[in-house]
């Protein structure tokens, strides 16, 4: 079956949808993170979508409001809990036949629906969730340790150190940041997405690119120990590595299986 597109609407602003169909009962809602395109970063999710319908799974990408082609105004991911229940039930109406939906966001449209308690929707993949509340804060010990690991592998940074071209000031308070213990439990915006997601009664999976700050330092606010969790070593913020794609896809596929 052919990609159609068609609006609907949220707040009486009109958004614009892509769906790829297919015949499944279950179906997948994709949530653009950050002031993302439904398309996707080099039309990535437009062909991540084609991969899961292609397994019998019909898919729905959106913009959401004040974004790419949809109407209104983009208050961002913390105020999308009403663009993101308008986009189920287009997506349901438009699949009549499906009685399960999923919901799959990266970054800050992982958080949206942690903060939307779920959406409505049945099952959640949530992949690097979006914790750090200021740019500007100092990165978790988990980013730095991640960080100070890599350069020790690499030759080049290794001799930078040694012929003293590595300001050893910075280096120290690196260092001491990279052993701060990990919170005992989620805070600040962590804590608020962790409480959204307490009652929802589905099935949670969450996915981390291991070469991703806001993934590592999503970990280094959450309890390591979540059965949910499932982290790709080499993976960075969006997959695109060929091996990383296929990951990502094997991943939500099993979801969709339940």
């Amino acid at each position: 079956m052919s990609r159609r597109h068609f609006t609907f609407l949220c707040g009486g602003d009109g958004l614009v949808a892509t769906l790829d169909p297919a015949p499944g009962r279950t179906a997948l809602l994709i949530v653009s993170g950050g002031n993302e395109v439904r398309a996707g970063a080099w039309n990535g999710q437009a062909r991540f979508a084609a991969r899961i319908a292609g397994q019998g799974f019909p898919v729905l990408r959106f913009d959401r409001r004040g974004v790419g082609d949809s109407e209104g105004v983009n208050a961002g991911f913390r105020s999308s809990a009403d663009d993101l229940a308008a986009a189920a039930r287009a997506l349901r109406a438009q699949c009549p036949q499906v009685d399960r939906v999923v919901g799959l966001g990266n970054c800050d449209a992982a958080s949206a629906l942690m903060l939307a308690q779920g959406a409505g929707l049945d099952a959640l993949v949530l992949s690097n969730p979006w914790t750090i509340e200021d740019d500007a804060e100092e990165a978790p010990a988990e980013v730095v340790r991640d960080h100070y690991r890599r350069r020790l592998a690499d030759p080049a940074a290794i001799k930078r150190l040694l012929t003293g071209q590595v300001s050893l000031a910075k280096l120290a308070r690196s260092l001491v940041s990279a052993m701060r213990p990990a919170p005992a439990a989620p805070d600040g915006l962590a804590a608020q997405m962790a409480q959204g997601i307490a009652g929802f009664a589905g099935d949670i999976r969450f996915l981390v690119a291991g070469r991703d700050r806001t993934g590592l330092a999503f970990l280094s606010r959450w309890d390591k120990a979540d059965a949910r969790i499932r982290t790709c070593a080499g993976a960075t913020h969006s997959y695109v590595e060929p091996e990383a794609q296929d990951w990502l896809v094997e991943q939500v596929l099993e979801v969709l299986r339940g």
